[in-house]
């Protein structure tokens, strides 16, 4: 396989890079050389799109085994394939967990011919549950090196605690939505002015913010090392900031959603704006764009969560907290990179996640060319999950993906 991309523009962390025409051979993207006469078995005319390294997301959910009704193997490769990702880390709250070689397995044989490659985290406690600890040696010795409890905090110190030391014997890394629970007891969106004039529960950033300081005191004392997924407050920016000026191996991660909504638009009561951690005050999203300025986040993830209607179409109060976020996420980084620019936002989703997974890739073997000015319908012909929780559904947004490679893998997602 030859493939041409001609005029195109790389972005990297630092810039966007002049046109130049790109050949992927089957194995790898280079610089074609004006000088070598070569056939292509395609070529594809790139002057208006953009193109980076192929895309990484750290969080994603898939509901299968257990759940498949609301995403399968097969549909969650699908959305990561139209959305331009090679990689996705899969959280481990399915039914069962992914808590024995079992279930590592079992996604292993379903997700082999897949596009996109699924990495795994493996569940620090049986059932997620913050109590008893999984076989994480026999976890490991299956390939994984990812360990948390997804969408539930490890909240117990001595369980955080000991996982911290457990996983030093491999180098491993924990992964953490660190929040007290108990502060947050009851609470359904971000308490400010907001929750009390709606009359709903709040959670305040202080279950954030006391959860992070203590998680970041025990692996000062444990050593190891620790990603924060989906932070969103101000406090906990300036928490994992001082950690890392101190010298801890911590990374962190937001949600691209916090940087498109703000707790005031939850007025009008849509569910498909119920997350966890909540949409927190204008002020939170300001702390957070600096901290994806100067490094003290390091990715940005989808946090794609998959609900069925049942779960969202019913009160507030009562619906499942979660929002699909990958078809969604070229459009909501259309908007943002008048902000944020396409270098950084780029950065926060290939050499970002990589710095976190420490899998830096020498080879230059993925690629996703977008166009960033293609309008298109999100709705039920073009949703690729088996889910459809989005605030955007139904609605014309701006940004497609056309072309990604990953390794020996090319697929057109659109022409």
């Amino acid at each position: 396989m030859a493939i041409l991309f001609k005029s195109l523009r790389l972005i990297d962390a630092e810039t966007i890079h002049p046109p130049k025409d790109y050949m992927y051979n089957g194995e790898q993207i280079q610089v074609l050389n004006p000088k070598i006469d070569k056939e292509f078995d395609e070529e594809f005319d790139c002057a208006d799109l953009l193109a980076s390294k192929g895309w990484i997301d750290l969080r994603c959910m898939c509901g299968e085994p257990g759940l498949e009704f609301k995403e399968s193997i097969e549909s969650l490769g699908a959305v990561l394939q139209e959305s331009g990702f090679c990689k996705g880390v899969l959280m481990p709250n399915t039914e069962p967990s992914i808590q024995s070689k079992n279930e590592v397995q079992f996604l292993k044989n379903r997700s082999q011919n897949l596009f996109s490659d699924f990495l795994i985290q493996g569940a620090a406690t049986k059932n997620n549950e913050g109590e008893d600890f999984t076989e994480i040696l026999d976890l490991h010795n299956e390939g994984v090196t990812i360990f948390g409890d997804g969408i539930k905090p490890l909240s117990n110190p001595d369980r955080l605690l000991k996982v911290l030391q457990y996983l030093q014997k491999f180098d491993g890394t924990l992964f953490d939505q660190s929040y007290d629970p108990l502060i947050a007891l009851f609470g359904h969106v971000h308490e400010g002015t907001t929750s009390t004039i709606i009359g709903v529960k709040g959670i305040p950033s202080l279950s954030e913010e006391l959860a992070v300081r203590r998680n970041v005191e025990i692996l000062r004392y444990t050593g190891g090392r620790m990603h924060f997924q989906t932070i969103s407050t101000k406090g906990a920016v300036d928490i994992i900031r001082e950690a890392k000026k101190d010298g801890l191996n911590v990374t962190a991660d937001i949600s691209i959603f916090q940087l498109m909504f703000s707790d005031e638009d939850l007025i009008d009561f849509d569910t498909n704006l119920k997350v966890m951690p909540p949409f927190r005050s204008k002020s939170d999203r300001e702390a957070l764009i600096g901290g994806l300025k100067d490094g003290t986040i390091d990715a940005i993830v989808s946090n794609h969560q998959p609900q069925d209607k049942d779960s969202k179409h019913m009160e507030f109060d009562l619906a499942s907290f979660g929002m699909i976020g990958l078809q969604t996420f070229l459009p909501a980084m259309v908007k943002l990179s008048l902000e944020l620019t396409w270098p950084l936002l780029i950065q926060k989703i290939t050499s970002g996640p990589e710095l976190v997974l420490r899998s830096k890739e020498t080879k230059f073997n993925t690629l996703t060319v977008f166009d960033p000015g293609l309008d298109w319908v999100y709705n039920l012909s073009s949703n690729k999950s088996n889910s459809s929780n989005s605030p955007w559904f139904d609605q014309k947004l701006t940004g497609k993906v056309k072309y990604v490679v990953n390794g020996a893998k090319f697929v057109k997602i659109h022409e």
